[in-house]
Parts: structure tokens; sequence; C-alpha cells
């Protein structure tokens, strides 16, 4: 089985919170099944869940390399050389990263739904949106990346992973991409 969530601003990646905190149970009732990879919680967008190890592992292990696209929101206003530098690959303290696709988008993107609790917003400081895709997952790396290029994330959803996408799904909203068995 596979299922794609639509996964909420402020919801973590797990089913229980000793702390009360939202979780992937607020929004899934399937029965076993669990996150192939993960969002931090305050990331959005596509989140894969399924009870296939071996289909787990090819979407999540590295050496897979499977495509992941994110829209990325920046404080400030993207220069070609922060452009480049993204394309070709920053070094973060846990070492360079593999380049990445990079695209700067001219608006904010069409269907987008309104985050809760919005993105700060501050009438002085333009923000800008891009649009990025990684063939690698470290942790909090595309945040890192747009800081080490003087772009801080104000917002970050990931639209895909692999072959899947969103494909309209709104935020805690789930679909079934292969049924048990499938």
């Amino acid at each position: 089985m596979l299922l794609a969530l639509n996964k909420p601003y402020g919801v973590l990646c797990q089913f229980r919170d000793k702390d009360g905190r939202p979780t992937l149970a607020d929004h899934i009732t399937i029965p076993d099944v669990y996150a192939a990879g993960r969002l931090d919680h305050d990331s959005e967008g596509l989140l894969l869940l399924t009870n296939d190890g071996a289909l787990a592992h090819r979407l999540t292990d590295p050496k897979h390399k499977q495509p992941k696209t994110y829209l990325v929101q920046v404080e400030g206003t993207p220069d070609q050389a922060a452009l480049d530098a993204l394309r070709q690959g920053v070094t973060l303290k846990d070492g360079p990263t593999l380049p990445a696709q990079v695209q700067a988008l001219s608006g904010e993107p069409e269907n987008l739904w309104p985050r809760d609790p919005p993105v700060r917003f501050r009438k002085t400081v333009p923000t800008a949106w891009l649009s990025i895709t990684l063939r690698e997952g470290r942790n909090r790396q595309i945040r890192r990346m747009t800081a080490a290029v003087g772009l801080p994330t104000l917002r970050l959803i990931r639209t895909s992973v692999g072959g899947y996408a969103l494909d309209g799904l709104q935020p805690g909203q789930s679909r079934v991409l292969r049924g048990p068995g499938a």
C-alpha cells in the first residue's frame, strides 16, 4: 500500500507524541503504514506512507537519488550568483551538497493554500519563490542551503518525490496511490 498525504504545517511525521502535538494519526486512519521519509514539523506538502519496506527503501535511500521537488519561499530577492551557487551545490557544515535544479518563479505559485499560521509579513523585506529539486535528503537541507546563500527560507512545501506528486491534495488530505497487495 502507498498513500500520499499533504502534511500540514505543524504536524509531526510520527503517529504519537508524548507532548500532545499534532501527528500523522490526526490525518491517517489506515493501520500499519509508516512515513517513507520525513518532513520537519515546520515544512508542508507531500509525505508518502507505506507498509512496503522495500518501496520505502527505494524512495528514501540516498543511493537511489530519487528527485524531491519543493516550492520554497525565501526572504530577499535571489540574484544570479545565489541561484548559481544553489545549482552548483553549496558547502554546509556536513560537507558539500549535490547540485540542485533551481528555478526562480515569477510570483507566488498558483493554487497555493494559505498557511496556518501565516508566514510573518514584513512590508520592507521582499520575498521570492523558488522551485528546488534535490537528489539527496539531509536534515533541513534546503533551509541550510538557502541560508548559506543569504536567502533564509520562510515556507517550504514538498510537491513531489520520485514519480509521485501532490496533484491537488489540500493540507490534511490523503489519497491511496497503490492499494493493498498492489
